[in-house]
């Protein structure tokens, strides 16, 4: 039977604490809840002159939700460098659910017709929690991200939890903070949310909710701009250079 249940989950996102499992065959998960915690400021990601380049020449096709399942089984595949991943077939299955739901979304890099990289995660509130990136071309993960930031930045998110600290998101201006002050984001994150984990997911108010959606109308409206589908790299590299 799937022990992870859509709201529990939701719930458990919510209190500061997220699930994973041992190895991909497990059966069981556990609730994880770090000393230190990452955290990516929304004004503090990283974009040096070389990423740059490669956004602004939209080297990679990227989309929004068009590819989740095939991004989620990406990070879930064991890999040369990483050989065991904590994505059970429980994750994988309530986190299908929460995309229909509306609260998991993903962000995919193709090259061609070619997935090659990409990210997925949870929104909840004005936070986003990432849960895995995944890169089988030079600079996905990183493109992917740097759309990520920009777009949480346009729908006014509060929050990108990032987990677990690695010396990949470091270099894009991940921070550790301890897990009080992270509480304290995250409770900030979430204020004005009601409903979140119960029957219909609905929040307060929109001011309450990030909006996931917003850079793609923003863009879509631009005078000078305008693009059907995926956002132009230049209006990303624009977005992660200005502060709030």
């Amino acid at each position: 039977m799937d022990i992870l249940d859509p709201r529990l989950v939701l719930g458990g996102y919510a209190a500061g604490v997220f699930p994973m499992a041992d190895s991909r065959d497990a059966i069981d998960v556990y609730w994880v809840e770090p000393r230190q915690r990452a955290v990516l400021p929304l004004d503090g990601f990283r974009l040096s002159r070389s990423l740059r380049k490669t956004i602004v020449a939209d080297r990679f096709r990227v989309t929004v939700d068009t590819a989740f399942g095939q991004i989620l089984a990406l990070c879930a595949e064991s890999v040369e460098g990483r050989p065991e991943t904590w994505i059970n077939a429980g994750i994988e299955r309530v986190f299908h659910t929460l995309h229909l739901m509306g609260f998991a979304h993903s962000v995919e890099c193709w090259d061609g017709d070619r997935l090659v990289g990409g990210l997925y995660g949870l929104a909840l509130g004005r936070a986003f929690f990432g849960e895995s990136m995944v890169s089988r071309a030079t600079d996905a993960s990183k493109v992917a991200l740097a759309h990520l930031v920009a777009r949480l930045k346009a729908g006014g998110f509060d929050l990108l939890d990032c987990q677990f600290q690695t010396s990949h998101l470091e270099s894009l201006g991940a921070i550790e903070i301890e897990r009080a002050d992270y509480i304290a984001l995250l409770a900030a994150a979430l204020d004005g949310v009601v409903g979140s984990t119960g029957s219909s997911g609905a929040a307060a108010s929109s001011a309450a909710t990030g909006d996931f959606f917003a850079l793609d109308r923003a863009a879509a409206v631009a005078p000078d701009d305008a693009v059907s589908g995926p956002v132009a790299g230049k209006v990303i590299a624009q977005l992660l250079v200005q502060t709030s």
